[in-house]
């Protein structure tokens, strides 16, 4: 009766837009498997500790951890040298979160990436229609839809490929636009940490090295709770209304069955969280989307490149997944900085000390040398 249901649903799909009480109710119904490079503040200071968290599901909420043999790479960028992350250095936390925890350098900006292996998933043909809907591969879904293969069961092959960029200190340096050589891959143009809330950041897509053009780009913030430190002081007024949602899974087939990695069964609560500003971009011909950045937050990026594979007798798609994290604060101008001179405004300035001073020696010597005058006499 669900299967039915989320069929009738998909069939309903019309273009790359879909009816609002489609997509809550698949919100609701189903988990997405993303897969994030994150950290509690992408703001460190030079040799802080600090952990980088693979979050596998959503932003907020990681499902299972990714065993060291499916990393193809995993390395961070800074000061010109890339260096590999041994696969003996990431720790389980909670069978749900595989972690980094390390020492940053020197300061400047960091770019940290990790690349999977592809793997092969079965899907019946309501499960892969559901699954496109909710991850927002929907230009397949509309392939689909308009060719008449909603009903065709799919077997797809997939990878993941993550970026998390992070600065150490106030020193800005170019390793932000690294290009790490993953099969697809987010390049900002410009330094995250150069720009600001309230501006735009222009972030090019790669594909085997090449602009993707025309392709769907989704971009969603945080509040950040462990902002940039400076010795003044800002208030940004964050507040999050806590909500939470309930997952049922058995074992390795979800409500879409769309299980990306091992099996688990778990229900789980989501930390409260804001999803400010959603926004849904296609890349240029040159592979460029301008992300707005509307205000302070941890920002990440998702997009979802699928291919039919018509030469194959075991594959029917191939898809590539791609990931980009990084933290936006406001600009600190003069205007900005509050100074504490409490203690200093009725000091006496030196030279006016000075000049006491010894206005204060002439006149007793005057009157010493009067006295001793009247007393010689």
């Amino acid at each position: 009766m669900m299967k039915s249901k989320i069929s009738a649903l998909s069939q309903k799909c019309k273009g790359i837009y879909c009816r609002p009480l489609y997509l809550c109710f698949i919100v609701v119904l189903l988990c997405s498997h993303d897969l994030y490079l994150k950290m509690e503040t992408y703001f460190l200071q030079p040799h802080q500790e600090s952990t980088l968290s693979l979050y596998n599901g959503t932003f907020e909420t990681s499902e299972n951890v990714i065993t060291r043999d499916r990393m193809l790479d995993a390395s961070v960028v800074a000061q010109g040298q890339r260096i590999a992350i041994h696969p003996d250095q990431w720790k389980d936390r909670d069978s749900t979160i595989t972690q980094f925890t390390f020492t940053t350098g020197e300061a400047g900006t960091y770019v940290a990436g990790v690349s999977t292996k592809a793997r092969t998933i079965e899907l019946t043909a309501d499960k892969f229609n559901s699954y496109l809907e909710h991850d927002g591969v929907l230009d397949m879904l509309e392939y689909r839809t308009q060719n008449n293969l909603l009903d065709q069961d799919a077997v797809e092959s997939y990878q993941k490929h993550v970026k998390a960029i992070y600065q150490v200190g106030d020193v800005k340096t170019n390793d932000w636009n690294t290009v790490l050589g993953y099969p697809i891959e987010f390049i900002p143009q410009t330094n995250p940490y150069e720009t600001y809330s309230g501006e735009q950041l222009a972030v090019q897509l790669l594909l085997d090295g090449q602009p993707l053009s025309n392709q769907l780009v989704y971009v969603d913030h945080i509040a950040s709770n462990h902002g940039h430190h400076h010795n003044h002081d800002h208030s940004h007024g964050h507040t999050h209304d806590d909500h939470s949602h309930s997952h049922d899974h058995d074992g390795a087939a979800h409500s879409h069955g769309h299980s990306h990695d091992d099996a688990h069964t778990h229900d789980h609560e989501t930390e409260g969280h804001s999803h400010n500003n959603d926004q849904q971009l296609r890349t240029t011909d040159t592979g460029i989307v301008m992300v707005n950045l509307p205000e302070d937050g941890i920002y990440y990026m998702r997009t979802i490149h699928m291919v039919t594979i018509g030469d194959s007798e075991e594959l029917t798609h191939a898809s590539k997944w791609a990931t980009l994290t990084f933290e936006v604060t406001h600009k600190h101008g003069s205007g900005t900085h509050t100074h504490d001179h409490h203690g200093h405004d009725h000091e006496i300035p030196t030279w006016i000390f000075i000049v006491g001073s010894v206005l204060l020696i002439v006149v007793l010597f005057f009157i010493f040398r009067k006295k001793g005058n009247e007393a010689a006499t």
